[in-house]
């Protein structure tokens, strides 16, 4: 009996110590639940374009916020200075050119877009068990079997291509320039009697016009509501807003009716609108568990003056490789991420997926060559050097023009005239550009002429990664 009374008592023990194990285990399950993913993605906003970057006229209170709770990021790099070809990168982890995105931007006519055979971050989030959504501009085909829900979002509202396209043939539009711009901006109502661009629900239009007054503001509140819907997780937020692209439209009850104000009025809506989200995911308590990622597609698109934006100290602006064209601000929040930090080291949107994937715990395919690197350490502020130390630059009709190595950048710009050279002539030299950003951040001293040897070995090594790119390029999605 003394026997089976100790063995009794033994059972019972193990058992309280085994439920204590798996309530301890439970316990920290709840604690550090898989992160949640909220990523902002502006269109044509320059890096001069926030106070957190320098900005003396435009006020961003609550995208400072992330600068001061998260880290900013001031070697940030898209992968192509305009629209379609960028956000195929972001959302792929690859230079354009390796999926076949690289061709310039998409129009309401083109019959192509992103196969969505290519593993989106969403594709990788959603085979996580994430819920997925995208709010705002595409630009990644328009076809039915290109849209979002293809390429793995749940759920999409937004405009499928730029705001200044319209309906079906991309005729009919008001015209440009600064002026047209300007008359724009003083008639409000011109976003529904000017304009004949569409608003897709999922694949189907269900406002044409859209009254780009509000697609900044109607962006965001479906954003909260998923997240609110979402709340216990884990989701991922794809907000790529519309605007700052022109034509510029803000809400009536925001609007400075001084086009000189235009873009300024415009950006600091968008930072209201940023502000919603980080209320929601504060009243949530998400906060602690949400990475929230906030950067821009490419560089201001400087020709519309006031109706475009700043690149601060950089040269030059969207449809360049000049740093102005190609680097935007960043900033990230989240798990991890040091409050109050800046990083300076080299990176990129190509990094934010395997980045991602390697924060919240996933695997990227096996069989997928992509070009970003898992800058995770980075980002966390755990090193100070990046795994990134190249970068390639492409023009906005994706040829190879430049590279970057350390500090060194190099541009082998051809004259455009140089394209349309007999075939019997010699066509013109290309102009050798060398710069070193960590002297020369605005790109004003070329020192080819000094360096011969380092033009030559960035020349060959961007000869050299291009041809990989290219012999090992896929092809995008086409309906014909």
């Amino acid at each position: 009996m003394h026997r089976q009374g100790s063995a009794a008592l033994l059972l019972v023990v193990s058992v309280i110590l085994l439920s204590g194990a798996l309530a301890a285990a439970a316990a920290a399950a709840d604690v550090a639940p898989p992160p949640n993913v909220v990523l902002i993605f502006t269109d044509d906003q320059g890096y001069g374009d926030l106070s957190c970057f320098g900005s003396k006229t435009i006020r961003t209170p609550n995208i400072d916020r992330l600068a001061r709770e998260g880290r900013k990021f001031t070697s940030f790099m898209v992968a192509s200075p305009v629209c379609s070809p960028s956000r195929a990168a972001l959302l792929t982890g690859c230079y354009p050119k390796r999926v076949g995105m690289h061709r310039h931007v998409l129009f309401p006519t083109s019959t192509t877009g992103l196969d969505p055979a290519e593993q989106t971050i969403a594709d990788q989030l959603k085979g996580q068990g994430y819920a997925t959504a995208c709010f705002g501009k595409w630009h990644l085909g328009h076809l039915p079997e290109v849209l979002p829900r293809a390429q793995g979002f749940d759920v999409y509202l937004g405009i499928p291509y730029s705001n200044d396209m319209n309906h079906p043939d991309n005729k009919g539009r008001p015209p440009g320039g600064t002026a047209g711009m300007d008359a724009l901006w003083a008639d409000p109502e011109s976003a529904l009697t000017k304009w004949n661009t569409p608003l897709y629900e999922n694949e189907k239009i269900v406002e044409l016009p859209v009254d780009q007054r509000t697609v900044t503001r109607r962006y965001t509140q479906r954003a909260i509501d998923f997240i609110r819907e979402h709340r216990d997780g884990p989701f991922f937020v794809y907000l790529p807003h519309s605007m700052p692209h022109i034509p510029l439209y803000v809400p009536d009850d925001v609007r400075d009716p001084d086009p000189l104000r235009a873009y300024i009025t415009t950006i600091e809506h968008i930072d209201a609108e940023v502000g919603r989200i980080l209320d929601t995911l504060d009243d949530l308590g998400l906060a602690d568990t949400t990475y929230v990622i906030y950067t821009s597609d490419n560089g201001p698109w400087l020709p519309f003056k006031h109706h475009g934006g700043s690149a601060g100290p950089l040269r030059d602006g969207k449809g360049t490789t000049f740093e102005g064209g190609q680097r935007v601000p960043c900033l990230i929040r989240g798990p991890g991420i040091p409050a109050g930090t800046t990083c300076d080291a080299l990176t990129g949107t190509i990094d934010v997926l395997p980045t991602l994937a390697a924060l919240t715990g996933g695997t990227l395919p096996p069989d997928r060559q992509i070009d970003g690197l898992d800058v995770s350490d980075l980002w966390r502020g755990e090193v100070e050097a990046s795994p990134r130390d190249e970068f390639l630059y492409y023009t906005a009709h994706g040829e190879i023009e430049g590279i970057r190595q350390g500090s060194w950048k190099l541009l082998v710009k051809r004259p455009r005239r140089a394209r349309k050279t007999a075939a019997d002539a010699d066509p013109p030299a290309p102009q050798v550009l060398l710069f070193d950003l960590a002297t020369d951040l605005g790109e004003r001293t070329n020192l080819a002429a000094e360096h011969p040897d380092v033009v030559t070995r960035l020349r060959d090594r961007m000869t050299e990664l291009d041809g990989e790119i290219t012999a090992h390029a896929r092809p995008q999605w086409s309906r014909e």
